[in-house]
């Protein structure tokens, strides 16, 4: 188990280190902010919706490496995603990193590196920091989402 937690690991910093779909969206229809206090972890997400299809997604900001890499590979998981399932992952992802399922017990993905997070109930936010912006972009909501 030690080397798979050592690849998660370096999936994480990869995805810190660079950032995927890291930048402004120029043709984004929605977005809205978001950040954890506590970490000091801010960020955009910006969406180009297409009825109930994401067209394109990414983010601005900074963070910790942890919210930097959930960032970065949810926005590589949800392009091209229709709503529903869009939904449904971010369900899935939730119930990894608080340890209400098991890892590898769903269709995540990437998103499997981050099952570690759950043994830290502090980096729980960081993880979910940007899904819960991208909630809030998909609801075009302006005042800015916040962990605490």
């Amino acid at each position: 188990m030690s080397e798979l937690s050592e690849l998660y690991q370096e999936v994480i910093l990869d995805h810190n280190k660079t950032p995927r779909n890291f930048g402004k969206l120029e043709t984004a229809n929605r977005k809205a902010e978001g950040s954890n206090p506590l970490c000091g972890d801010k960020l955009t997400v910006f969406l180009e919706l297409e009825g109930d299809r994401i067209v394109d997604i990414s983010f601005v900001g900074s963070g910790c490496a942890i919210s930097t890499a959930s960032a970065s590979i949810m926005t590589e998981t949800l392009k091209g995603k229709r709503l529903e399932e869009a939904q449904r992952l971010f369900g899935d992802f939730h119930a990894l990193v608080t340890g209400r399922e098991a890892p590898g017990s769903g269709s995540l993905g990437k998103l499997a590196v981050f099952h570690g997070v759950s043994e830290f109930p502090v980096r729980v936010k960081c993880a979910t920091l940007a899904w819960h912006t991208f909630q809030a972009a998909l609801e075009d909501r302006e005042e800015p989402v916040s962990t605490e």
